[in-house]
């Protein structure tokens, strides 16, 4: 379903500008049928009064818990049924934030991924993305949102704008507190400077080298990494808010000398901050985690290069359950609840 569809759907009910965001507001967050002393829904054209318990069973099935795995940290991996019975994955982060998937599946094909690896199946709709955030909201507060979970938002770009859109209004998210994260697509570049709400970009980098990229990235817009962060930074300028580089950690491939000396190369004076995170393991895939002591240092040193750089564990990092790795063993299970055994270092992050 998409929110378009939902307002439609409203107007034919008879409802105003006023009761459609009343409706749409009680919904994003999480607020009882009845909240508010005056009970405004009994001022709704009779239609819409009638048909809202069915209308609100139907939003609350669009993104149901199948899976929680809490994290040590304050944070949860949630495995969400969606109402054709695929699957996705958002993360509860520490201090009011979530990850949300936007697509089931991609298509980039990133060879670190476990998403990547069975390729896309469909399109998440506008309303099933924010219903990713709902569902989180039932259960603690939400103020900050990141599109980094499974699926290439740029790949799905009217319904994660749409979503957005939403989440920036109604929602009472702040635009900055919305992260639109892509491989590097022209055409979120080009479409996030015309939306009314313009989120804050992370760009997943994870090497200088275009050789490189191409072989991690294998079905990214093949954009260099300078015209990449060209494009971020005009973005991040522009609106104010700094860009997030994205860097997987992966051991022996882009954490060496040479990748030190190109993000000094490609980032010295740019308006944004490099995010570090060393990588969680998938079996199967031909990737390893650097010790985090090698990690430590190579953002020590790219901060005394002047490189503001974060080095993260990843939210949840307890447990085994990067991005993709929950649907994939309840699809190899069956299972509606998948026991994760417990591991002493995490995940690569939302991711």
């Amino acid at each position: 379903m998409h929110l378009s569809e939902l307002h439609q759907r409203l107007t034919a009910l008879g409802a105003g500008p006023l009761h459609a965001q009343r409706v749409l507001r009680h919904w994003l967050h999480a607020l009882p049928a009845d909240a508010g002393r005056r009970k405004p829904e009994h001022h709704f054209p009779k239609a819409l009064f009638e048909a809202l318990p069915a209308l609100r069973d139907e939003l609350a099935g669009l993104a149901r818990l199948q899976a929680e795995h809490p994290g040590e940290d304050g944070s949860a991996r949630l495995l969400v049924a969606l109402r054709d019975g695929q699957t996705v994955e958002s993360v509860r982060l520490p201090r009011g934030g979530l990850c949300v998937s936007t697509q089931v599946g991609c298509a980039v094909g990133c060879g670190f991924c476990m998403t990547g690896t069975g390729g896309l199946i469909r399109q998440l709709g506008s309303a099933e993305i924010v219903a990713q955030v709902a569902l989180a909201r039932a259960g603690r507060p939400v103020n900050k949102v990141v599109f980094m979970g499974m699926g290439e938002p740029a790949h799905n770009l009217d319904a994660v704008l749409e979503a957005i859109g939403l989440l920036g209004t109604v929602g009472g998210i702040g635009h900055k507190n919305l992260v639109f994260s892509t491989v590097g697509d022209e055409r979120a570049f080009d479409a996030l400077p015309r939306g009314v709400v313009k989120p804050a970009l992370a760009l997943s980098l994870h090497t200088t080298r275009a050789d490189l990229r191409e072989r991690l990235l294998p079905r990214a817009p093949r954009l260099s990494p300078e015209q990449l962060v060209e494009r971020a930074d005009a973005y991040a300028r522009a609106t104010g808010y700094p860009v997030q580089y994205q860097w997987t950690l992966l051991d022996g491939v882009n954490d060496g000398d040479d990748e030190i000396e190109g993000i000094v190369r490609l980032l010295g004076g740019r308006y944004g901050v490099l995010n570090m995170i060393p990588y969680n393991a998938v079996d199967g895939l031909p990737f390893q985690r650097p010790a985090w002591e090698k990690a430590a240092d190579i953002a020590r040193r790219l901060h005394r290069r002047g490189i503001l750089t974060k080095l993260r564990h990843s939210a949840g990092q307890d447990v085994d359950a990067g991005c993709g790795q929950l649907r994939a063993r309840s699809l190899d299970t069956g299972e509606r609840v998948v026991a994760l055994r417990r591991r002493p270092v995490g995940s690569a992050g939302p991711a």
